[in-house]
């Protein structure tokens, strides 16, 4: 009778006991390899240095009395367009981000027209085209 119980539930009993065996071990492992006293590592005061953002400027010019179709990015990185913007046509804004590019687009009714962009004053793009209906473009990248 007891070699018949014992040979239903030998299989049950077995996985119970390495089950259990196995919970055991892995919460001594923890309590070793897993303290829940952790060094920090950060330095939470943090010294910041005061924020300087750079000016970004777009510029695009032409032939005197002359307007343009102008695409550009403005200070959140959004595309923006302005149609018929009379020429010489100027935008200036402090940009914050680190990784910000700058593009400035146009397309005029003369047969001359060219843009530049400036950072803090210094010209990093400019380009000049002379054809029919003119395009140019300028591009910036990591201000």
């Amino acid at each position: 009778m007891i070699f018949r119980v014992l040979g239903r539930i030998w299989v049950p009993l077995v996985v119970l006991v390495v089950a259990v065996a196995g919970a055991f071990t892995v919460s001594r492992l923890h309590s070793i390899f897993g303290s829940d006293n952790r060094p920090a590592y950060a330095d939470t005061q943090k010294d910041e240095a005061p924020y300087n953002p750079k000016h970004l400027t777009y510029e695009v010019w032409g032939s005197p009395g002359a307007t343009a179709s102008i695409s550009y990015f403005d200070a959140n990185s959004i595309p923006t367009f302005v149609e018929n913007a009379a020429l010489p046509w100027s935008l200036s804004f402090p940009i914050g981000n680190t990784t910000a590019v700058g593009t400035v687009m146009a397309q005029g009714d003369s047969d001359s027209i060219g843009c530049r962009i400036l950072v803090d004053s210094t010209v990093r793009s400019e380009k000049v085209k002379d054809a029919f209906r003119a395009f140019t473009s300028c591009s910036v990248t990591a201000l």
